[in-house]
């Protein structure tokens, strides 16, 4: 059921500015910056070889990662995200095994226009798990 590893977020105060060095240091693509209101955050995506590197910063204050980045001003990895084939049989899977999904459970189209769940961190050893339809 779990695919390959799409990408590693990093919440920062400016993505921009924090994928810039993966463009100068790693000569890694870097995305323009794009505003996803429907998760209230910034993207910037920087492209490697076997993976994406996602920055995202706070769409206002209101953001859901506002207080994650005020605790962590440098940034910190906020969340890992892995391909699906299909995500409502992964959601269904998961929930099944104890796996708690985050919000109401029904997909949301995230930064690649493809449908995106969260799964808790608890259930993850820690760690803030999203899954996306590949």
């Amino acid at each position: 059921m779990l695919g390959r590893l799409n990408h590693v977020a990093i919440a920062v105060a400016d993505a921009a500015k924090a994928a810039k060095i993966y463009g100068t240091a790693f000569g890694a693509e870097i995305s323009d910056r794009v505003p996803l209101p429907e998760h209230g955050v910034y993207t910037v995506f920087a492209t490697l070889p076997n993976t994406k590197i996602e920055f995202i910063e706070p769409l206002g204050d209101a953001s859901p990662i506002a207080k994650f980045v005020e605790r962590n001003p440098d940034g910190a990895i906020h969340h890992l995200c892995y391909e699906v084939p299909d995500i409502i049989a992964a959601r269904d899977q998961l929930i099944s095994e104890g796996a708690r999904v985050l919000g109401d459970g029904e997909p949301k189209i995230g930064a690649h226009n493809k449908p995106v769940l969260f799964l808790h961190p608890k259930d993850f050893s820690g760690a803030l798990v999203e899954i996306e339809q590949s």
